[in-house]
This record gives C-alpha cells, structure tokens and sequence, in this order.
C-alpha cells in the first residue's frame, strides 16, 4: 500500500484538493463544543482534513505512511502540525492521550485484523471523555461491486487498493466494543458512515 499512495502523490500532488472533508468539519466542530484540545489524525495525508481543527485551536498531531504526503502537509502548515512517519497499523507512535481522534477514509483499505487494531489502538490512546469518529465507505457507493472480488465485500479497485464495504452489521460487530453510539451518513465524494464512538470512565 505505501508504493501505492506514494506514486498517487507524486502524480496528481494534492489528489483530493485543498479543501477539508464536510466529516472532517463536523467532527471539529463538535469536538469544539467539548472543549477538545488535542485531536489525533490516523492517515492524515497531505493535512487537508487538520485544517478545521486548527481553527479551533486545538493541537493537530497526524499518522501517515507517505513521505510525498508529509512534505505537502509541512508546505502548508510547517511545524504546526506533528506527523509521524509511518503505517497506522503501527500505531502508538506517542504514549498522548488524545481528547478526539478523526480517520476519515482510511479504515476500508485495511484488512479485518488491521481494522480491527487500529479501532483498538485508536481507543487506548482517546482520553477519558474523549470521542473518535471514523468514516468509512457505504455499500450505497457507486463502486460497490466493481473489481476483483477478494473476500466478502471486499474488492481490489483503483489498481491496486482492497476496499471494504461497511454496512450496520460490520459496523456494530467492529465497532460495539468501543463505545459506539451513532452512525450518520454523509457525503464527502462517496456515500460514507460517518461513526462516532465515545469513552466514557
């Protein structure tokens, strides 16, 4: 996968645009209304999706497997923002307790035993009170079905990347466990779930 993103940064540079994520809004705004501090991006690309949060004020720390991707985000945003290089599957990188953690589109190119470590690893690290958000594609997208079936609705699309395909039963089989308490849908180019969990002591 990181030959994968790698080539795609090169090649088409910002390939999803300047502008944040209308989930990525959201979640900053709510996390703003908590009183948040510290927010956690896991696969935080080029930084398009920090930029809500910095808004608020609050201290952006990100995860990103593509070396193209981080040299874009420090472009923009210079030391504001902390990365760290390397694989979410990899994850802590820090031993911080984040007061929100954001992953938008990240999760449905992993493998269910990845899937299911970054949900865990992501948990540790959410402060007491804290909320993490994932979004995650719908079978409502338009690609659903295309490629090379791999497993159970997962299939080998765009040359290369594994997409899974969430609906409300993965979603409460991966999620119910991590304090999972609401699934909205919401559209950012594809239909996503947009999966709000909370930790509460």
């Amino acid at each position: 996968m990181t030959e994968f993103w790698e080539q795609a940064f090169r090649n088409k540079q910002e390939i999803w645009g300047e502008g944040p994520t209308n989930s990525a809004v959201a979640a900053a705004k709510i996390f703003n209304d908590n009183g948040f501090n510290n927010v956690l991006i896991p696969g935080i690309g080029y930084g398009r999706n920090a930029q809500p949060f910095l808004n608020f004020n609050m201290d952006v720390t990100g995860v990103e497997i593509s070396e193209t991707a981080i040299h874009l985000a420090e472009k923009h945003f210079g030391n504001v923002v902390k990365i760290y290089h390397g694989s979410v599957t990899d994850m802590p990188f820090d031993n911080v307790s984040y007061d929100g953690i954001f992953c938008h589109a990240l999760i449905h190119l992993l493998n269910k035993a990845d899937r299911k470590k970054l949900i865990a690893d992501c948990y540790r690290q959410l402060a007491e009170n804290g909320l993490m958000f994932f979004t995650a594609i719908t079978k409502k997208s338009p690609t659903y079905g295309q490629g090379i079936l791999i497993a159970k609705d997962t299939f080998e699309q765009f040359g290369g990347l594994n997409m899974f395909f969430y609906d409300e039963d993965t979603i409460a089989e991966e999620f119910s466990a991590y304090g999972l308490y609401q699934v909205d849908e919401i559209t950012d180019n594809y239909p996503f779930h947009f999966i709000q969990c909370g930790k509460s002591s």
